[in-house]
């Protein structure tokens, strides 16, 4: 039983950094249309991270134009992920920022994490 559960579980990444809800990201992914391949950035804050294991993922939500939010979904396992870079670290105390979908302009700015 324990051969199975094995070779359903891939390898986990050990090249992305650790994020965490509150981190301002840019996420690197790579688009195919058609027979091209390309890479999008999206940049953004992370308002939650789900699960553990292959089925993890977490969510970016960023301002695009006329103030419109729009988020995202990755998968951290994704062979379409290319890279995660964390830009800045915020301080929060939930695990989940789902308030921050009602708020625009400076109420949604997050405080910075100081580190020493």
């Amino acid at each position: 039983m324990s051969d199975l559960i094995q070779t359903l579980q891939a390898p986990t990444r050990d090249d992305l950094p650790r994020i965490e809800p509150g981190d301002s990201v840019n996420v690197h992914y790579r688009i195919v249309e058609g027979d091209k391949e390309r890479i999008q950035e999206f940049k953004g804050v992370v308002i939650r991270i789900r699960k553990s294991g292959n089925a993890r993922n977490f969510t970016v939500r960023r301002i695009a134009s006329h103030g419109i939010g729009v988020e995202r979904t990755f998968l951290f396992q994704s062979p379409r992920l290319e890279k995660i870079e964390v830009m800045r670290k915020a301080k929060v105390r939930r695990a989940k920022l789902y308030y921050l979908r009602g708020r625009t302009g400076k109420a949604a700015r997050l405080k910075e994490k100081r580190t020493r």
